[in-house]
C-alpha cells in the first residue's frame, strides 16, 4: 500500500520524503488555509519536493469551471492530479479531464455506489472518507471494503486505485491496508504515531540500560 501525506505544510512534505517514507501528497481547500499561503504557489513549491502524486482540489461547483481549473493545475507541474467532488458536475470534469489523459481524484465519497459511479467516469483515485462516516456513527471500514470488492471484481475495466482519506488513527492505517486498499492518505500526525510503540521503548530502554552495565564503550 502506498503512503501519501494529507498536508500542505512544506516543512513535514519535505522531512517524509527525504527519508522516503512518502510516495505523494494529498491537499484540499482546508489545507491551503491551514497553511496561510497562495494556493498555486505552494502547490508549486510541493511539486518540487515530491516527485509523487500532489492532489490539488478544484475551488468551484460548475463543470466548465472545474474543467478549466483542472487544466490550469495540471499545467503546474507533471505530476499535478486533479481534484473534484463527487457531485454530477465533478464527474463529468472527471471524464472531461481524463480523455485529456489528466489524473483525476474524485473526492468526498461516501458509498460504494459513488466509487462505481467515479470509476466509470475514468477516476484515477476514488478518496472514501471514513472518519467522516464513523462521525456519523457509520463503520467507515464497511465502506473500503465494500469498495475494494467491487472494484476487484472488474479488474480488465476499473484501474482507479482506492485512496483511503480522513484517517484519524494508526489502527486505520493498518485495517485498510489488511483490506487491500491502494493508497492511504496520513496526516502527519499519524505518520509520526505509527512508529511508536510502548513496547519498543520499554524494549530500547532495557537494552541500553543493560549496555551501561557492561562498562563497554562502542568505538
Amino acid at each position: 500500500m502506498k503512503f501519501f501525506v494529507d498536508t500542505a505544510d512544506v516543512n513535514d512534505i519535505k522531512e517524509f520524503s527525504e527519508i522516503g517514507l512518502i510516495d505523494g501528497v494529498t491537499t484540499n481547500p482546508s489545507l491551503i488555509y491551514k497553511s496561510g499561503r497562495d494556493f498555486k504557489e505552494v502547490i508549486k513549491e510541493i511539486s518540487e519536493l515530491t516527485s509523487g502524486p500532489i492532489s490539488a482540489e478544484v475551488t468551484s461547483l460548475n463543470r466548465e469551471a472545474m474543467i478549466s481549473e483542472g487544466k490550469t493545475l495540471s499545467s503546474i507541474a507533471k505530476n499535478i492530479v486533479v481534484k473534484v467532488p463527487l457531485t454530477m458536475d465533478g464527474l463529468i470534469a472527471c471524464k472531461t479531464l481524463s480523455k485529456l489523459s489528466i489524473k483525476v481524484n474524485v473526492t468526498l465519497c461516501f458509498s460504494s455506489a459513488q466509487a462505481l459511479l467515479a470509476a466509470k467516469m475514468g477516476a484515477a483515485y476514488i478518496s472514501p472518507f471514513i472518519g467522516r462516516l464513523d462521525d456519523i456513527s457509520e463503520e467507515g471500514l464497511n465502506l473500503i471494503e465494500e469498495i475494494v470488492t467491487i472494484y476487484a471484481n472488474y479488474p480488465e475495466t476499473i484501474n482507479t486505485e482506492v485512496l483511503v482519506a480522513s484517517i484519524r488513527s494508526p489502527l486505520q492505517v493498518t485495517q485498510v491496508a489488511q483490506m487491500g486498499a491502494d493508497v492511504a492518505t496520513i496526516p502527519p500526525k499519524i505518520i509520526k504515531q505509527m512508529v511508536k510503540h510502548p513496547l519498543t521503548d520499554i524494549g530500547l530502554n532495557s537494552f541500553m540500560d543493560d549496555w551501561k552495565k557492561t562498562g563497554q564503550k562502542f568505538e
